[in-house]
């Protein structure tokens, strides 16, 4: 049995992808955004706890979503084109995270887009049933490719298992079986969405196509630098290992401040 593909080879997979490919999978499944908000809100658990709304976003996203300007709330900031502060846009992704005796504790390892009270997306916005993004056009990669994913180990899969695939075949990740036979799924996932199996147009296939390979490379390269920057830390609190070091729910560095 050959060993699991490093983070490394998985990227050169990444880089490799071609996006006529996933486009041709894409179009396979078929999608249409119906504005449902499914994928931006909070959902109750088969125990019936209710879990807030989670999508990973990368550190220069969230400076780019500051930069958009306004605040999560508009009246907070007076809906003047303030940037947004750090903790308007994110939150420490809550998995390693627990409460402790001063509060919440622990390290984590990614930023989630910041929710609001009710546990919908802070960006989220709803009109008589139909959802809207206030971010929309400078959304993170995440929101802009669900409700699809690619097959690649290092990658986030989002919201559950995948409930169809397309596209090329992918080998096992624990190397070929015995008789060769590879993984029967397809290198694009499409995960649970009320929007699939609806047209799509050549051109909107193709430009999600381009978005979810772009994501797949930068969550890959954004896994390699978490790995090769964490140094582990005693500090108090909560604590965010990301691409550029450890730094507090705030956004500024461990020991910055300090």
């Amino acid at each position: 049995m050959s060993d699991p593909p490093t983070l490394e080879t998985e990227l050169d997979s990444a880089r490799d992808l071609r996006v006529s490919d996933l486009a041709d999978a894409i179009e396979s499944i078929g999608f249409e955004c119906t504005r449902c908000g499914a994928c931006c809100k909070g959902h109750t658990t088969d125990d019936g706890d209710q879990e807030p709304h989670t999508a990973t976003v990368f550190p220069d996203e969230v400076r780019e979503l500051q930069a958009a300007g306004g605040g999560a709330d508009e009246e907070s900031n007076g809906g003047d084109g303030t940037d947004y502060d750090w903790r308007d846009v994110a939150r420490p992704m809550p998995y390693g995270i627990g409460e402790g005796p001063n509060g919440p504790e622990g390290e984590t390892f990614e930023w989630a887009l910041q929710t609001d009270a009710c546990g919908d997306c802070a960006f989220y916005e709803e009109a008589d049933g139909t959802g809207a993004c206030t971010v929309h056009d400078d959304r993170p990669l995440i929101c802009a490719t669900y409700p699809f994913s690619v097959a690649l180990g290092g990658t986030t899969q989002p919201m559950g298992e995948a409930v169809d695939s397309a596209g090329p075949e992918v080998p096992r990740t624990d190397g070929p079986a015995a008789d060769g036979s590879v993984d029967t799924g397809g290198m694009v996932r499409a995960h649970e969405c009320e929007g699939l199996g609806r047209d799509i147009s050549r051109e909107d296939a193709e430009e999600l196509a381009a978005a979810l390979k772009e994501r797949a490379v930068r969550e890959l390269e954004e896994a390699i630098a978490v790995r090769d920057t964490y140094e582990p830390t005693d500090a108090d609190g909560v604590v965010v290992h990301d691409s550029e070091g450890a730094k507090r729910p705030d956004g500024t560095p461990v020991g910055g401040n300090e």
